[in-house]
């Protein structure tokens, strides 16, 4: 039996209706993103749904006899800087868990600004070096498919010109179906080959395992064409000098280590899995404390420039995330972190307390509604994960050590 899990039933019907799974009569199923977000349904997902969910929630997830098979990601915003890895961390915690992912994103979208006027924002290319390091270390594949639209046959943004049809749609060619709304046109090449490969998934889930699919020469294909679309969108460009590598700085551990002695005291000495690497790599998030882009940022630094294997603790350096302005750590310079725009940890903590307020743990039994009942059991196994915030999870989850100018958190093991 296929089940589609979806957050869009929209999405899911364009996927159904033009995909061999609509002569498998899939049951379409809600699909419930967090006990943050849906706290009077989250408890009811089954466990190897909520397994993919623990960082974020992709907008579909297809399933055959309780496995799933892979998930889709779509987005029609810009994927300039940061924009275009917003929503990694959910292909990652989908690849991370064995199931195939699919990312529909345009190649460029039109974008209206007072300073610069009209024109195309094109695809960070770094974003295909990002796939393609959770494929290199997972072997699932992590695929990326153009949502189509005028770009590039229509270079320019003007309407006046007559050159772009969808302007008023920022580019981008939907169905006119109003049952796929939001949804690309299905006719276009891009979606032609998604679907194709889509269909080689649901055919492989009869015999092969998800580790198999990446030996199908569509598969293998699509994965090579990406690498030419970002040898030629990079234009030799080093990827250091892209988002968010160049949002980057690289120092040596025992230069983070003499910021961080300042809260070692009363016998206490930071653990081992700093100081195991020689060299830390900080993500400088330049703001005041908050979520996207950054928690998809962070997810694609650690596999772009730390990961070597399927754990964090598998990494070549160090990947720490600070928020406010830091410099130093250069030539025996000691680090420092300055306030520009309002960080400060009490914000973080704030955020998290706030999501404790979804935490039943602390309840007496004669306290739970029956609803909750079953949402306590979920709680004693997997305590607040699935309550906090997504950018909470996902911040804990891959930092090794989180900065703020006024006070700072990190791993002992």
């Amino acid at each position: 039996m296929f089940r589609v899990w979806y957050s869009t039933e929209s999405l899911a019907d364009f996927i159904i209706d033009h995909t061999s799974l609509a002569a498998r009569r899939p049951i379409k199923q809600k699909l419930y993103e967090s006990d943050a977000n849906n706290p009077t349904k989250f408890h009811t997902m089954p466990d190897h749904i909520r397994q993919i969910l623990y960082l974020d929630s992709p907008d579909l997830i297809i399933e055959r006899d309780s496995e799933p098979i892979f998930s889709i990601e779509i987005s029609t915003e810009a994927g300039t800087g940061h924009n275009a890895f917003q929503r990694f961390a959910r292909i990652a915690a989908s690849v991370e868990n064995g199931v195939p992912a699919f990312y529909i994103y345009p190649e460029a979208v039109i974008i209206q600004r007072q300073s610069t006027g009209t024109g195309w924002d094109v695809l960070n290319p770094a974003i295909f070096a990002a796939l393609e390091a959770v494929m290199e270390i997972y072997d699932i594949p992590a695929l990326l498919y153009y949502f189509p639209g005028d770009y590039p046959n229509s270079p320019s943004a003007d309407t006046e010109a007559g050159e772009a049809s969808n302007f008023n749609v920022k580019g981008l060619d939907l169905a006119n179906n109003i049952k796929y709304a939001g949804c690309p046109n299905a006719a276009r090449a891009s979606m032609q080959r998604l679907f194709r490969a889509l269909n080689l998934v649901i055919n492989a889930s009869d015999t092969s395992p998800a580790a198999d699919i990446m030996s199908i020469p569509a598969i293998r294909d699509h994965r090579t064409w990406m690498s030419e679309q970002y040898v030629a969108k990079a234009a030799a460009r080093p990827l250091t000098d892209m988002s968010p590598l160049s949002a980057t700085l690289s120092i040596k551990t025992s230069t983070l280590l003499a910021y961080l002695k300042q809260y070692e005291s009363g016998g206490y000495r930071i653990g081992e899995l700093l100081r195991g690497r020689p060299v830390t790599l900080i993500y400088r998030a330049n703001a005041k404390f908050r979520g996207d882009p950054y928690p998809g940022a962070l997810a694609a630094v650690d596999y772009l420039a730390c990961r070597t294997g399927t754990s964090f603790e598998d990494r070549r350096c160090n990947l720490v995330l600070a928020f406010g302005h830091v410099t130093g750590g250069e030539a025996g310079q000691p680090l420092e972190g300055a306030d520009q725009n309002g960080s400060t940890i009490s914000d973080l903590f704030a955020a998290v307390q706030n999501s404790e307020s979804a935490n039943l743990l602390t309840k007496d039994y004669n306290e739970l509604r029956p609803f909750n009942k079953p949402r306590y059991l979920m709680q004693m196994r997997y305590g607040s994960t699935y309550s906090k915030r997504k950018d909470i999870r996902v911040y804990s989850y891959f930092a090794d050590a989180i900065l703020f100018p006024d006070g700072a958190l990190w791993r002992d093991g």
